[in-house]
């Protein structure tokens, strides 16, 4: 029995699988901050219970209001973490998300969705879907929490994530344009930061993650033409990085949209220099704050 547990029989780049089935996870645990009121922006933000069963919590930011009649456009934002790792309550999150509501002046619903091993893959794009319709419920002013119903737009909803996150946001635009979403609300556009698709080594990992997969076939993982066409909102941004080696994927992803007869538009931005998600772990550096006004603008000319 040692034996079988000090074997190795799988290793991906966020985990080793052992021949007894545990895993050991390359980092710690992630820190968790709680919600805030920031005296410096005005953002204020909470964290609310969106479903019990599947278990689906956010924390929603609010900015500061100038004036109480208008209302502000919406961004759903989905943390990215390879599908295994990392929170909507993190600091990095919680700062980056923070920021870009105060700068865009947008109400914003950072998802906590299930992770593997806790909840294998699909758990990730269910809760977020999950997530997306308890936020679409507030369009007649009668959800259950007062931010959205007093202050969001649900004409101006945004969907945006990075990495893991821009996989499950494409994912969630394929079902708005699939399934569709309730009267008065409408997805503007989503935003992919350096998107995680298929066509990498990271792939097993995904396999791994989702046993109830389709193989590298699966939609999820590797988009179809048909599930890009019907992309249900009007613009695309995608942000990919030079050194990131996921970077032909998320070009890939920016040609098969254009082709795919979808009607919208999309845009391509190339972070040059610059590795994988760099403007969350250096968030202070020219570049990160260029690709964060990028994002900013999006929605607030959106």
């Amino acid at each position: 029995m040692a034996s079988q547990r000090s074997e190795v029989v799988k290793e991906f780049p966020f985990f080793k699988v052992y021949k007894d089935g545990h895993l050991e996870f390359r980092w710690p645990p992630v820190e968790k901050i709680p919600p805030s009121d920031d005296p410096d922006t005005g953002v204020r933000s909470k964290d609310v219970v969106i479903s019990l069963d599947p278990p689906v919590s956010a924390r929603i930011f609010l900015p500061r209001i100038s004036d109480p009649a208008r209302k502000l456009p919406l961004l759903l934002y989905i943390h990215g973490g390879g599908f295994s790792i990392e929170s909507a309550f993190s600091p990095s999150y919680h700062n980056f998300v923070s920021t870009v509501a105060a700068e865009a002046g947008a109400v914003a619903v950072s998802v906590e969705y299930g992770l593997f091993p806790a909840r294998p893959i699909p758990a990730c794009y269910e809760d977020s879907w999950v997530a997306l319709r308890w936020v679409a419920g507030h369009a007649g002013g009668d959800g259950a929490e007062p931010w959205l119903n007093e202050h969001a737009d649900f004409g101006r909803v945004f969907i945006g994530g990075d990495s893991a996150g821009g996989n499950i946001s494409h994912t969630l635009a394929t079902r708005v344009g699939t399934i569709g979403l309730p009267q008065g609300v409408k997805v503007v556009g989503i935003i992919l930061a350096h998107p995680y698709f298929g066509g990498t080594d990271d792939d097993q990992m995904w396999l791994f993650m989702c046993p109830t997969n389709g193989g590298l076939s699966d939609p999820r993982l590797k988009p179809a033409k048909e599930d890009l066409a019907r992309l249900g909102c009007e613009k695309v941004l995608v942000f990919v990085a030079e050194k990131d080696h996921l970077m032909e994927i998320g070009i890939g992803y920016y040609e098969g949209l254009k082709k795919s007869g979808w009607s919208g538009s999309v845009e391509l931005v190339k972070n040059v220099g610059e590795d994988h998600c760099f403007h969350l772990r250096n968030p202070e550096t020219e570049k990160a704050a260029e690709l964060k006004d990028k994002f900013v603008s999006f929605i607030k000319h959106g």
